[in-house]
């Protein structure tokens, strides 16, 4: 059997899990969220991604899929010029970008899960 191995974790959830040759991070909202635009919620998360990728050992080019959870698809630009500013070329994943009106908490406008090879 394969090892699972649980990065930051906690009594609810982890940020991350290793199994095997994947690493699985939870949905990763900004930490600095209350009046953050759009754009500066995706550039914490992207960073916040970047940390936990290479906590993981591996990295953003590496990444497998992706899906974005916007409370209001209106942002879709606004979150995609971030997202293909940080995005390594010819790196793209497979992503799934949906609306979702409620996220976990009022102040948070996004939040991405990815799924990434070791």
């Amino acid at each position: 059997m394969s090892e699972i191995k649980r990065l930051q974790p906690g009594t609810r959830m982890s940020q991350a899990v290793v199994h095997g040759n994947t690493v699985y991070l939870a949905g990763q909202v900004a930490s600095g969220a209350p009046g953050a635009s759009v754009a500066d919620q995706t550039r914490d998360i992207l960073s916040r991604i970047d940390a936990l990728l290479g906590e993981a050992g591996t990295d953003k080019t590496r990444i497998l899929s992706a899906t974005i959870w916007l409370c209001d698809m209106g942002t879709f630009a606004e979150m995609n010029g971030v997202w293909d500013a940080w995005l390594a070329p010819g790196c793209a994943p497979a992503r799934a970008t949906v609306e979702s009106p409620r996220l976990a908490a009022p102040d948070y406008t996004v939040e991405i899960g990815i799924i990434a090879a070791l």
